[in-house]
């Protein structure tokens, strides 16, 4: 079962959303030069149903997305938690992965995200800000992901 370490209220994580990201461990990735090394261990509570419930309850109004950040060890698990947050969640309310595969899985159903993202982190090509980046961040359109990555590119002047 999934285990979330924390959660936190973010405005960067995914273009114009207020989102609950969820901090998910047992992160299988071991990306060099990982920012959160502490996920890598199984630590933290269960992610349950009841537990998205509460902090459905809790944020209700005051956020616009919940992120799964994490949960590589078990897709199927934020397949089935995103499919919950289908049905009981806001219909405004948007759901989002960030997982550090470079793919996803073969029978992974996009018809529970708004948005994923995908890619290891390299450090030498650095994370969604950076042009170079291998990671990319997809809106899921009508069962097609469509890449939003250049939104966390600032723009310069010629």
């Amino acid at each position: 079962m999934l285990r979330y370490v924390n959660y936190d209220i973010v405005f960067q994580e995914i273009p114009g959303e207020v989102t609950l990201a969820l901090n998910l461990s047992n992160c299988p990735n071991r990306c060099p030069g990982c920012h959160s090394p502490y996920l890598q261990n199984e630590v933290g509570d269960f992610l349950t149903e009841e537990v998205l419930s509460n902090l459905l309850v809790t944020y209700k109004g005051g956020i616009t997305c919940i992120c799964f950040m994490g949960g590589d060890v078990s897709p199927c698990e934020v397949q089935q938690l995103a499919e919950y947050l289908r049905r009981e969640a806001p219909i405004t309310l948007k759901v989002g992965w960030y997982s550090g595969r470079p793919q996803l899985p073969e029978d992974f159903d996009l018809q529970f995200f708004d948005y994923i993202k995908l890619g290891p982190y390299q450090q030498e090509l650095g994370a969604l800000k950076s042009r170079a980046t291998n990671q990319r961040l997809y809106r899921i359109f009508d069962q097609k992901m469509i890449d939003i990555t250049s939104c966390f590119w600032k723009k310069t002047a010629d």
